[in-house]
């Protein structure tokens, strides 16, 4: 692919930030006040300062390389072929997953404006266009899906600067007393909101999945990591210091809260701006996630660990094949409607990429010398090591249930490892 094809830095950006914030942000606020009110400011920054230490160990990690795949190919490194193999399998997968339902929430997100568009048949026809016109759009070439992406960004980051801007000069001091809901901390709350909060920041990772579609990716992978969860983190303190400030009890009882809150402000034309903001947040989610998805398949692919096939790439150099195949088996777990579930497993199976990647910090260092990161993560195995028992402990605060089902394609990946490694170990003999 020529290099004017390829995303730049702040392209790269633009797709980090509208990979991470999405719907979540809109919905986050309410759902964290119920669970511990106003110190659900201090939750957001305890997991900021969790995602950053994991952003970091991507980052330098990222660094390193210059080939898609991202975690996959970190794991693959530093643990071999079939660690590598299952981290890759389960962010191919996951991805899947999530497209599906990110385009199950566009249609139910629009419902509120049309009816019609939340049910039935005409909510079938939404996401399977949703779907296959992005997937097209993606076949078509990269800088179209570029251009698409840098214009949704900054649509729908709009009203949230408009939202935090205003919305500051309204807050009341009084709404953040007390901290906790009936003035008291309940047992397990703050690990509860610590999971649900760190929903919102997922994503990130997905920066370095397309690393060979990016302009001089060991330097522009890493700056882009930490440059986007700055951006993201300030973001999700402002938004959530204003809903507080600006309807404080109410804030746990409403089902929209970031639109109610602007409401109070900017009348009934705050709400409508928000609602607009939600639909072209869901959307861009969606553009991001079209892109970023099929090349999860391709740089397993190349390595002889799916079937070549899939990372087949067309005359305008996309990945067509693993595209199609994206786009064909997203679409009957969208149509089947079970995004709620889809979506809380997502959370749990996240860690199978985030914890490899930053045990990668480490054996790398000392397994792969020669390989030179742009970033290096300060005060050594430190802060990986950090991250890495302060994920295991916000892991187990989820259901042992959603725990199985977020991590159960690791136990599918088993036998497709095997059958695929005795496949190529069978086409060699030949």
């Amino acid at each position: 692919m020529s290099s004017k094809n390829k995303l730049g830095f702040w392209s790269i950006v633009l797709l980090g930030i509208n990979a991470i914030i999405g719907s979540g942000i809109f919905l986050l606020p309410n759902q964290a006040a119920k669970l511990i009110g106003p110190a659900s400011l201090g939750v957001i920054v305890f997991d900021m300062l969790l995602v950053i230490s994991i952003a970091m160990c991507f980052a330098e990690v990222g660094g390193m390389f210059k080939k898609n795949g991202g975690p996959y190919v970190y794991a693959k490194e530093a643990f071999g072929d079939f660690i590598g193999f299952e981290v890759g399998f389960m962010k191919w997968a996951i991805s899947i997953i999530a497209w599906a339902a990110m385009a199950v929430a566009f249609a139910t997100a629009l419902g509120k404006v049309w009816p019609a568009a939340s049910v039935g048949v005409t909510k079938n026809i939404i996401v399977v266009g949703i779907l296959v016109g992005l997937g097209i759009i993606n076949i078509l070439g990269v800088n179209i899906s570029k251009a698409l992406n840098n214009v949704i960004t900054v649509g729908k980051l709009v009203p949230l600067v408009m939202f935090v801007a205003i919305g500051i000069f309204f807050i009341k001091g009084g709404n953040f007393t007390p901290m906790f809901p009936k003035g008291q901390y309940t047992a397990g709350s703050f690990g509860a909101a610590a999971l649900l909060i760190f929903y919102a920041f997922t994503g990130f990772e997905s920066i370095a999945v397309a690393a060979e579609d990016m302009e001089n990716p060991e330097k522009n992978v890493p700056k882009a990591i930490i440059t986007v969860m700055i951006i993201v983190s300030a973001f999700y303190l402002l938004i959530q210091a204003v809903s507080i400030g600006v309807l404080g009890a109410k804030l746990a009882e409403t089902a929209t809260p970031v639109a109610d809150a602007a409401s109070v402000f900017l009348g009934p034309i705050g709400g409508a701006i928000v609602t607009a903001g939600t639909l072209v947040s869901i959307g861009g989610i969606n553009i991001a996630a079209s892109f970023i998805t099929p090349r999860s398949g391709v740089a397993l692919a190349e390595d002889g660990l799916l079937p070549k096939a899939i990372a087949k790439q067309s005359k305008k150099g996309t990945p067509y094949v693993a595209i199609i195949i994206t786009v064909a088996l997203a679409i009957p777990i969208a149509l089947s409607g079970s995004f709620t579930k889809l979506a809380a497993i997502s959370v749990v199976s996240r860690f199978a990429q985030y914890v490899p990647t930053c045990l990668a910090v480490i054996v790398l260092r000392k397994k792969r010398p020669d390989l030179q990161s742009s970033f290096r993560v300060p005060f050594g195995p430190v802060i990986p090591i950090i991250a890495v028992v302060v994920s295991g402990w916000l892991l187990v605060q989820s259901s042992m249930e959603k725990i199985l089902w977020g991590l159960g394609g690791l136990v599918v990946g088993v036998p497709i490892y095997f059958l695929m490694k005795k496949t190529k170990e069978s086409s060699e003999q030949k």
